[in-house]
């Protein structure tokens, strides 16, 4: 039973989602760019001022700012408040899904922050990086040495699961075709996923992320060729992403456990 009553838990929850929120929107800026995400302090990309604290304030500060710089007036990218909101709503998720334990705070809010930070990097630059992916999944199978509800065991076997499944299904397309279907980043996210979500987990992952993402190709191909733009790439790991989340705060409602021999 929680100590804390619950209105406070979850509204510690969102403030505190709001922060890592707005830091992730560093993160996801500057890490492909391969600076550094303490210093310098922020400033708009446009006119280069430096960022003052109060126009620094989750959600609230774009709102007041009306959605552009208070020095030179060029628009804000909203994707700044999105994710700020986003990371908010997965944390109180999360809390409320998963109770007020030492887990939510090792575990689930870290997991929620690094999915967030891959997706969003990888719809915009294409790539995942190697610190984002890799060191996921080192920090997944060691908190499951902590945490026995997943266990080494499944930890080690789902991030075996994800690599090894789509390692082949990339060699094989490769060897085939002569091009590149998956790329090196989307074989080292599934294995982090699956350091978290278990084998039963990667299964889930990759049928909702593979149906999502026909889905999502098959529109936006035919909106593409209305324009007479024949060629287009949509980076896979945010439909990865999506079905472990789906996953992850849902549980085995699809009934993949039935197909993991135990």
């Amino acid at each position: 039973m929680d100590v804390l009553p619950p209105w406070f838990t979850n509204l510690f929850s969102i403030m505190l989602g709001l922060v890592v929120g707005s830091f992730l929107n560093v993160v996801i800026v500057r890490l492909p760019r391969s600076e550094s995400i303490i210093r310098p302090r922020s400033a708009c990309p446009h006119c280069h001022k430096l960022i003052r604290w109060w126009e620094n304030i989750p959600i609230l500060s774009f709102i007041l700012l009306g959605g552009k710089c208070h020095d030179c007036k060029k628009p804000i990218s909203i994707r700044y408040p999105i994710i700020e909101a986003l990371t908010a709503l997965l944390f109180v998720t999360a809390k409320i899904r998963f109770g007020w334990t030492l887990s939510l705070v090792i575990r689930d809010w870290p997991f929620m922050a690094l999915i967030i930070s891959i997706a969003f990097i990888d719809l915009e630059h294409r790539i995942i990086p190697d610190i984002l992916s890799v060191g996921g999944l080192i920090l997944g199978i060691c908190i499951s040495l902590i945490f026995p509800d997943l266990g080494i065991l499944k930890a080690a076997s789902g991030a075996a699961l994800g690599f090894g499944s789509f390692y082949f299904l990339a060699w094989a397309y490769q060897r085939y075709t002569g091009r590149m279907g998956l790329g090196g980043g989307d074989v080292k996210l599934l294995a982090m996923l699956g350091a978290f979500i278990g084998p039963e987990g990667v299964l889930a992952t990759i049928l909702i992320g593979s149906v999502s993402g026909s889905v999502v190709g098959v529109v936006w191909a035919l909106t593409l060729q209305r324009k007479n733009v024949m060629k287009f790439s949509i980076p896979f790991g945010p439909f990865l992403i999506v079905g472990a989340l789906y996953y992850y705060l849902l549980g085995d409602i699809l009934w993949f456990r039935y197909m993991i021999p135990t």
